[in-house]
């Protein structure tokens, strides 16, 4: 719930015990569900939107775990809602590659070299960025590895909520704060789910290794992008 807004909807599950977690680069349970849920304006009409620099829309987007030991009982959808249609996914491993404007990038190939422009690499080359298309020309259904992020990379727009949008782009602070934090999952927008968020957007979480290495999903940050 998001108390004065309602309900939240039910986005999807993660079976983690089915996964290849040796081969993924996030420490995720060797069991259990992870639930996502979202408030996604069903009841409002897009009115109140969830939204990383807006700290009183944070309870608007969850992630719950449930170990395999917890007892549960099925629920049905809240009153207003129309559920998502169920659309069974299977998993496979794959390599992912970041943007030149991320700081992990960016610190290794032009460190000190401000946030939010191109630098003289050829990372930055427009050949290297077509190839990099190429590679990885949409964003998907993913969990763990780098964000493809729709727009600026989803690490920094949490380390400008994190610092409550005080720190300029060129403050080493933002850099160093995106750093700290890592992919937990990302959800396309999904025709079959008859999902869309924003034009063509994508729903992410991101988390903190030592929150994720303790099992604190509760403080998992959530934002979203579209084109």
């Amino acid at each position: 719930m998001w108390d004065g807004r309602g309900p939240l909807s039910f986005v999807a599950s993660i079976d983690c015990g089915r996964l290849p977690t040796a081969a993924l680069d996030i420490d995720l349970p060797a069991a259990g569900t992870l639930l996502f849920f979202y408030f996604d304006g069903q009841l409002d009409d897009g009115e109140a939107l969830v939204l990383a620099e807006n700290r009183e829309s944070w309870a608007g987007a969850r992630v719950l775990y449930v170990a395999t030991d917890e007892e549960v009982a099925e629920r049905g959808t809240p009153a207003r809602l129309k559920p998502y249609p169920a659309v069974p996914l299977a998993a496979r491993v794959e390599m992912t590659a970041t943007e030149p404007w991320h700081p992990s990038v960016r610190a290794a190939f032009a460190p000190g070299a401000p946030l939010g422009n191109r630098y003289d690499h050829p990372v930055c080359s427009q050949e290297f960025l077509d190839a990099l298309w190429e590679f990885d020309d949409e964003v998907g259904h993913q969990i763990g590895g780098h964000a493809h992020s729709v727009q600026n990379p989803v690490e920094i727009e949490i380390a400008e909520a994190v610092l409550d949008g005080e720190v300029p782009w060129d403050d080493p602070r933002l850099s160093e704060e995106a750093g700290n934090w890592v992919l937990l999952t990302q959800f396309d927008s999904e025709h079959a789910a008859d999902m869309m968020w924003g034009d063509a957007g994508a729903l992410y979480w991101l988390i903190r290794p030592e929150d994720l290495a303790e099992r604190r999903f509760e403080r998992a940050m959530f934002t979203w992008q579209c084109s």
